[in-house]
């Protein structure tokens, strides 16, 4: 009997060994990291819970408390500047992704593979994350200047409030054309639909996204092992399948 009670409360405490990590993600990293996430729960039984969004916005809600145990930012500044305020593990932030910038448009053969069709001005709106939010909208305001074009296209602009929802502007034709995150249209590492101008890493500074422990889960066991796991050749496929270097 006592034998029996051992092993029933043994397999009833089974699960609980297992945690969950609570994820801030940059929108531009929803397709890559559902697929990492679901592959890190089959080996090391954790739960990864997401939550996408503008890392700008991420570092406001992590400033007044909000409960995440990792941030996967689309910046390397961000997790830098909660380390330095105290809000962040120390030794934690690493270089998870650098990340592309694509003209993109919906339409086949609307954007030429040159980006062209900036210079001729034939288009009613470039849609943009907000460039004091989302790394991926300072990237693309730091192209059309590059460009010399920031002036002409001032009145064209539309803004997302993040990456995702630029994205969908584009994708349901509200703008016929923007600047999006390149994983977000790349699929086993060709461009899935529509057509694009892979901008120039030169156009714009480096999109170097870091990943940082926060306090909250300095204590766990499920964020430690996610941060390992993100550094896997298993995960790194994947991210590369997405169009990102490192």
């Amino acid at each position: 009997m006592r034998i029996f009670l051992f092993f029933t409360l043994l397999f009833c405490a089974g699960p609980a060994w297992a945690d969950v990590v609570r994820l801030a993600v940059a929108a531009n990293f929803t397709a890559p990291v559902k697929m990492i996430a679901a592959e890190f729960a089959k080996e090391s039984g954790h739960q990864a819970e997401l939550s996408f969004g503008a890392t700008g916005k991420f570092y406001a809600q992590i400033k007044n408390g909000a409960p995440f145990d990792v941030l996967l930012a689309a910046d390397a500044a961000t997790p830098s500047k909660l380390v330095q305020e105290g809000l962040a593990v120390p030794g934690s932030p690493f270089t998870y992704a650098i990340g592309k910038l694509v003209l993109w448009s919906a339409k086949p053969g609307f954007v030429d593979p040159e980006g062209a069709i900036l210079q001729s001005g034939s288009f009613a709106h470039l849609a943009i994350a907000d460039p004091k939010l989302a790394p991926y909208g300072a990237a693309a305001m730091e192209t059309l200047t590059a460009l010399g074009l920031r002036e002409a296209v001032q009145d064209k602009l539309v803004q997302g409030e993040n990456i995702a929802q630029t994205h969908q502007f584009v994708a349901t034709g509200n703008a016929e054309l923007g600047f999006i995150a390149l994983s977000q249209v790349m699929k086993s590492g060709t461009i899935s639909e529509g057509s694009a101008w892979i901008v120039p890493a030169e156009q714009y500074q480096p999109i170097r996204q870091d990943a940082v422990i926060l306090n909250n889960g300095r204590e766990n066991a499920a964020a430690a092992a996610w941060m390992a796991y993100l550094k896997s050749a298993r995960a790194q496929a994947v991210i590369r399948s997405f169009g990102y270097d490192f």
